[in-house]
Parts: structure tokens; sequence; C-alpha cells
């Protein structure tokens, strides 16, 4: 039998999805050869996203997608609407309130990521990668220590060896891959949710200029999204506890039903409506939404990007932001250890030490963001109250964040984490409060939140940097002793001593 014949690229990807092309684009830019690979057939399935505008503004800038994604005829997002804390009046979150994204780019989109992530891969080819679709990887390539390439299966059953300097997995949360880059899976106790959803045809949307809002209603059994795809099409999700599995069982749509009945606002929005149930919306689909992170995210020769290294909670969109940034960190060390300028330990460390980060930003926002909805009655979101939680969660949040006190998170022990997520939760109930009892259009009181100006914080630095380049100015490493972004924000670089 002939022996299997072995191809040659600086980098593999592995996954078509936002994370794979955006690191794919990024790297085949600037002249690297890349190949993609990707097991399914584009454009694919994939559930409803919500995006922020730092993905839309800032990475796909970069990309040079923008134009494209804005003749494509997603609904524009101007902010969230939620009904959710003390009160029963929804209140609304507008991504103006950050005075780094506030002007023409304070907008996202509601995407279909069958058409979102076509268009991201099919740049990604544009650009100069190399994308092989029904190409499923089998397992990486070793030289000792270093991971050297992959082992993938094409269509026809036939078998291909690729050898990479680098390999990236963007396979997502269902692939094993993650596992050759060492380390464990680690998953919250706090995050365990499972998600029943489906998708509807003529609900009804809000009131200008909030009828692209993303809605999210909290209700006794956990809460509800309420996404606007298209002017007529919507994805309406129930996200119950794991404990509550029983909600969801046996029928579907007598479960999801059932579960639309025990909201307020909800109910109402689809009174009218029907359920799409042909093509590919036409499933009620179950999801685990467990959040994780992985103990390492690289090793030499590969790294983790998007959802194969972490997930967390969707209530604030953050998955796509993640998955992006991820993709633009990574292609950020890939590209400057290419070129030789900066060594590979320094890069990827601060690749890592970013998305970590970010990731336990959005974490502790969203600890906070559950923790200040007020049910007693229910056990769902009694069993979401930080001073609830066991140590055990709380000490794999310090642990997750350990060593990043120069980024603003100072916890010492769970004890710590507990008093400081009360303090935050609370003063995000108290900011809400205050900005619904002022006026609707004023939200200044919401971006004093801690929580909030975390959030938003890193997201709106790459968007500037994108939008604005070398005029963005200097920027400050993260980390003592860490690296900031070139001036177009494609590399890594020292920064200057001060």
């Amino acid at each position: 039998m002939s022996a299997v014949k072995e191809e040659e690229f600086d980098v593999v990807v592995v996954g078509g999805g936002p994370a794979g092309s955006t690191l794919g684009t990024l790297v085949a830019m600037q002249g690297h050869r890349v190949l993609i690979l990707e097991k399914e057939t584009f454009p694919r399935y994939q559930i409803g996203e919500s995006l922020l505008p730092s993905t839309i503004h800032g990475i796909c800038h970069l990309l040079g997608v923008s134009e494209e994604i804005a003749k494509a005829g997603f609904p524009r997002k101007k902010g969230g609407t939620f009904r959710w804390g003390s009160g029963s009046t929804p209140w609304n979150f507008s991504f103006s309130v950050s005075p780094k994204i506030s002007g023409p780019t304070s907008f996202a989109y509601q995407v279909e990521r069958s058409k979102f992530d076509k268009i991201l891969l099919d740049n990604a080819a544009r650009k100069g990668a190399e994308v092989r679709q029904n190409s499923t990887v089998l397992d990486v390539l070793e030289d000792g220590e270093r991971v050297a390439g992959v082992v993938y299966r094409d269509a026809d059953a036939g078998e291909h060896r690729v050898r990479a300097k680098y390999v990236v997995d963007g396979s997502g949360n269902t692939s094993s891959l993650y596992k050759r880059v060492g380390g464990t899976r680690e998953y919250s106790e706090f995050f365990r949710s499972l998600a029943l959803f489906g998708y509807f045809e003529n609900g009804a949307r809000m009131a200008e200029p909030f009828s692209g809002n993303i809605f999210c209603e909290a209700f006794p059994s956990g809460w509800f999204w309420y996404i606007p795809l298209s002017d007529t099409l919507t994805s309406v999700g129930a996200v119950v506890r794991r404990e509550d599995a029983a909600k969801i069982q046996g029928d579907p749509e007598t479960a999801l039903n059932n579960l639309i009945a025990e909201t307020g606002t909800v109910k109402n929005y689809l009174a009218d409506a029907s359920r799409v149930t042909t093509g590919q919306y036409g499933e009620i689909r179950v999801r685990k939404d467990y959040s994780y992170r992985n103990t390492s995210f690289w090793r030499p020769g590969m790294v983790l990007i998007g959802d194969a290294a972490c997930f967390v909670d969707p209530v604030f969109s953050s998955g796509v932001h993640l998955a992006t940034y991820s993709g633009l960190l990574a292609a950020r060390s890939i590209n400057s250890v290419l070129a030789g300028r900066i060594d590979e330990k320094s890069a990827f460390d601060e690749c890592e030490a970013r998305y970590r980060r970010e990731y336990s930003v959005f974490y502790e926002f969203l600890m906070s963001f559950y923790d200040m909805h007020v049910d007693e009655s229910s056990y769902f979101w009694s069993a979401k109250k930080v001073t609830s939680s066991s140590h055990t969660e709380l000490e794999s949040f310090v642990e997750l964040v350990a060593g990043m006190s120069t980024t603003g998170f100072e916890l010492g022990g769970a004890e710590a984490a507990a008093l400081r997520f009360k303090e935050n939760s609370t003063e995000f109930a108290d900011a809400i409060d205050t900005m619904t009892a002022q006026n609707e259009s004023n939200m200044s009181p919401l971006f004093r939140s801690a929580v909030v100006r975390q959030a938003m914080q890193e997201g709106a630095q790459v968007q500037t940097r994108a939008q604005l380049g070398e005029d963005a100015g200097d920027e400050s490493p993260l980390f003592d002793g860490g690296l900031v972004a070139s001036e177009d924000g494609l590399f890594w670089e020292r920064s200057a001593p001060r």
C-alpha cells in the first residue's frame, strides 16, 4: 500500500467557524500558507447569534468584511432589552453607554449564523487561505514535545497528513482535539444550564429604536431569549437549570409551549406567531449551555481558540465576540513568531493571559447579572445567588484569574470573591434602578457599574485600534511586562519603556 502523501503549510486551522476563519484570514493576509479544514459544508446550521459592536467594527474591520456584512440585511442591534432584576419594568442597555464606542459604531447585528459564518469563511479564502470542507481532523502529528501537523479524512474517506508550524484548534465544544494541547476541561458549577429553543415567524417587535434589540426575560424556571433575526424570523429559547431537565423532556413542542406560558412579555410577543416547522429552523433543539475553560490553552506548535478553549453562559451575547477575539489574539501570536518579532513563549503566554482575562471579565459580569435578579420563591434564581454558591465554585474562579492583579482582579480567596461578586451585583442592580427611575434614555448610571465597564473595555480597545490604527495612540500593557498590539493590530510588540 502506498504511503500517505504529506503536504506542508505554515498553519493548519481546524474549524471554519468565526474563530477559525478570523485567525485564518489574519494570518493569510501576512502571506503565510494557511489551510482551514472544516468538517461540514457551508452554509450550515448554527444557533443564531446576537453580536457585539467590537466584532463588527473591530475584528470584521480588520478582516476587510464590514461592507459585505452591512449589505447582508441583518437586523441592526443597538443593545439589549431586559425584563430582569427586582422590578417588572423592562430596561434597555445601549452600546452607546460606553464613551469609547458611542456614535456611528455603537451598534451590532442580529445574524443568522449560517449566513454570517459563510461570509467569514468565504472571505478567508479570498484573502489567501485554502479552505477544504467536508474534512474531518482525526488527530495531530507530533515531533517530540511539539505539535507538527494533523491527520484528516476527506469526504471520500481518503486520509491525508499535513505538516505545519502551527495547528490551531477552532473546532468548537464538541470536538475532542482540544485534549491534545494538554491539561483538563473544568466545568462551572454556577453555569450549568440546558437550553430548549426554536424559531418563530411573525412574532411581535419592540418599538423603535429598540426593535432590533435582543430581549431577555427572567421567569420562575430560568430565562428566555428573544432574538429578531429578520423582519419576521425570531429565535426563541428557554434556559433552565440542569436539575430541571424534566421541564424539557418529552414532547419538545409541548415543553417549549409550557415554558413560554410561564413568561409575561415573551408570551405576549408570540401571541400571533407560528413556529417554523421546515428547513434549517424547523426543529426544536436542546443544547447544553455548560460553561467551562481548559487549564491549558497552548503548547508548542498548537493553540486553542473559541469554544475549544472556553465557553461562558450566553446571556450577554459574548459567544462570537470571544471566538473572534481569541482568533485575533492567536493570529497576532503566530504572525509575530513567524516574522521573528517575538519569541513563541512570550507571544502565546500573552495570547492565553488576555483570553483568560476576557473570559473571566464576562464570567464575573454574568455572575453579578444573575445574582441581582430577585425571586426567592424560584429554585432557579435562589440557586443563582452568589452567596449561595459553594466555595469550590468561587475558588475555581479565583484560580482562573490568579496572578492577574494588574487587571483589577485582586482576589485573595473564596470569601473575597463572594464579597466582590455581591458588591458588584448590588452596584449593578442599583445602577439599573437609578436609570429606570430617572428616564429610559439616560444610561450613564449603568456605565458607572464596574462590571459593565470591564465587560466592554477590551472590546472597545480592539474596536478603536481597528478603526484608528496609529491614531489610536499608544497602548498600555494589560499585564506587568506584557506585550501590546502593533498599530495595525496584527502583531505583538514589546511596550516602550516609560
